[in-house]
């Protein structure tokens, strides 16, 4: 063993390996990488059409008594309903009925209205009514001193308990 201090690299080759990897290695990982995506590409594919047929063997017969049934129900065209159900169709139009109810409620809480106009009770839009509250203050009832007689004593709570 000796003290004397010796360099780190001592082969002569400034500090990295003269052995790296080669550009042609590079190109052919990145090709059997491209080969291998594409198998299983089409594996996946052709696991999902196996799948597919088999699910379309084994549903069940339509009904009789429908008599224009779409043979893939996955994609129904938009004017399949109106024409194949019969009378009355309750609801031809979700969707529409529900914007409408939306819209309905939207125009009840913007808008001034009478409630009873007999009675002189009128409607006002919510963002009004909320800074009517902000600036009066929520109603409050006034305070008697009949308050503290109202709360329970602990004595009388024991013996409320016991029974």
């Amino acid at each position: 063993m000796s003290n004397q201090p010796h360099p780190a690299n001592s082969t002569g080759n400034g500090g990295y390996e003269r052995r790296d990897i080669s550009a042609a290695g590079v190109l052919y990982f990145l090709l059997g990488l491209a080969v291998g995506g594409l198998l299983v590409y089409f594996v996946v594919d052709g696991i999902y059409h196996f799948l597919d047929k088999r699910s379309e063997t084994e549903q069940a017969p339509v009904n009789p008594l429908v008599t224009t049934a779409p043979t893939d129900t996955r994609h129904i065209s938009k004017d399949y309903p109106q024409s194949t159900f019969p009378n009355p169709k309750l609801e031809e139009d979700e969707r529409g009925q529900l914007n409408g109810i939306r819209l309905k409620e939207e125009q009840t809480l913007s808008t001034y209205d009478y409630i009873d106009k007999n009675s002189g009770t009128v409607r006002i839009p919510i963002d009004r009514a909320m800074d009517l509250i902000v600036q009066r203050g929520l109603p409050v009832r006034a305070q008697s001193a009949a308050t503290p007689a109202a709360q329970p004593k602990p004595a009388e709570e024991k013996k409320g308990s016991k029974k």
